[in-house]
């Protein structure tokens, strides 16, 4: 993580606390994948750090600062290995790697689908493959720009949806709420969703209370990929 210059005259405090720029946004990180993006505030982190919260502004200027570095440690390995010349490849890996980043930290799910902060934590060595691999695919001029917002849509669309948390207040009804109003789904109302309600609730998108983090969407996922690349070929050649 590059670190960024600390100004002149930093806290004795931090300096005895061994703090870094590196030190205060893995505990940040750690602490939302604890409590929820909701739920975190620089004055938590800095009590978690035992620091005074002016310790942790020599490093970040405020917290949108910080939770541009939170995005940005937590998705460090989200660059994909294949040739961006194997486009359809790369943008899988890609997409496989995003979805397994944000696996492993569910709560920064809605800050990077929701939230523009997240952009300043963007690795743009990433954004620049990116836009190779789909010049590598064929894409000039506006279709170029268009199939990069088709990419980057899709590499958060669907995680963030399946990643997607849950009610910070009082879940264990609320679950029961969500199941049995799918069970009590009317059989003449709604015909075809009925025929196949055993199968999707809590299995799929809409009638699920439980996200990815214990129901995974594996196979629904690996067909958005599929749904994707080829959707990108067929705009080549529109």
């Amino acid at each position: 993580m590059a670190v960024t210059k600390v100004r002149r005259g930093k806290p004795r405090q931090s300096e005895e606390r061994g703090l870094s720029l590196e030190t205060v946004v893995t505990a940040a990180l750690a602490a939302i994948d604890r409590v929820g993006l909701d739920a975190f505030s620089v004055r938590s982190l800095a009590q978690m750090l035992q620091v005074y919260p002016t310790a942790i502004y020599w490093y970040v200027p405020n917290r949108n600062a910080l939770l541009a570095h939170v995005v940005k440690l937590a998705l460090r390995e989200v660059m994909p290995e294949t040739d961006p010349r194997d486009w359809e490849a790369f943008l899988t890996e890609l997409f496989r790697r995003y979805r397994a980043a944000v696996k492993r930290h569910p709560n920064i799910a809605p800050l990077i689908g929701a939230q523009l902060v997240s952009n300043a934590g963007v690795d743009f060595t990433l954004v620049d493959r990116i836009i190779e691999a789909l010049e590598h695919a064929g894409f000039a001029g506006d279709k170029l720009l268009a199939a990069f917002d088709v990419v980057i849509a899709a590499k958060v669309g669907f995680v963030t949806v399946e990643f997607a948390n849950l009610p910070a207040e009082d879940a264990l009804r609320w679950a029961e709420t969500m199941r049995e109003t799918v069970d009590a789904l009317d059989r003449e109302r709604y015909p075809h969703l009925h025929r196949h309600k055993v199968r999707l609730k809590n299995r799929h998108f809409i009638l699920r209370w439980e996200n990815g983090v214990t129901v995974p969407l594996d196979k629904s996922f690996e067909a958005y990929v599929y749904a994707t690349i080829q959707g990108l070929r067929q705009l080549l050649v529109r």
